[in-house]
């Protein structure tokens, strides 16, 4: 914990005034309690952008051959994130995931999987919905509106939690939950881009 407090005081006086970090919403993350905070992903600098503008602490994924390197590894294990086997089903993240939001803490996920260059939201992975069906975490979808260019004002909006208790009760697919929160995610990156 202590490391991520450090690092996370370390990005946030490079990349605040970098990128002219503007946050929208951040009293819409619930202060305690099991969240999924899901946002569209832009650059390779999204997980520190979103990590510094949540006034909690978030549990990100990251892509197992990070953690082939020993040192960078070590990073992400003392900075709360944990590997993903990409292009197949990762029983053992899905795993590592469920029990983060079991003790009450944040998850932080991209579910688009990849950067998207053109700026347009794309589909989500069901690894999403997944989480959210499979837990009772409430669910904050987040905007991240770029560019990611010095001196120019990067925005980071989070929108008001998604209510899934018809969904959870109607017994929806990972797809169907995982494409209306995207759909989400599409209207808060629009409302705010204005």
């Amino acid at each position: 914990m202590k490391l991520y407090k450090l690092a996370r005081s370390l990005v946030s006086v490079i990349l605040y005034p970098l990128y002219r970090i503007k946050v929208v919403g951040k009293g819409n993350i619930p202060k305690e309690g099991p969240v999924i905070i899901c946002s569209n992903h832009i650059s390779n600098f999204d997980p520190p952008v979103v990590g510094i503008t949540s006034p909690r602490t978030i549990h990100f994924m990251a892509k197992e051959e990070l953690f082939e390197k020993k040192v960078l590894g070590s990073l992400l294990n003392n900075i709360h994130a944990f590997p993903i086997k990409r292009g197949m089903r990762d029983r053992n993240a899905l795993r590592n995931g469920l029990n983060i939001l079991s003790q009450g803490e944040v998850l932080g996920l991209f579910p688009e999987g990849s950067r998207q260059r053109t700026g347009e939201i794309g589909e989500g992975l069901t690894g999403l919905g997944f989480f959210a069906l499979r837990s009772e975490a409430v669910v904050v979808p987040c905007a991240i509106i770029g560019p990611y260019k010095p001196g120019r004002r990067l925005k980071v909006a989070y929108g008001e939690p998604i209510d899934l208790t018809s969904f959870r009760e109607n017994k929806s697919s990972a797809k169907e939950v995982t494409d209306y929160i995207m759909e989400r995610i599409r209207h808060l990156y629009k409302f705010h881009q204005q």
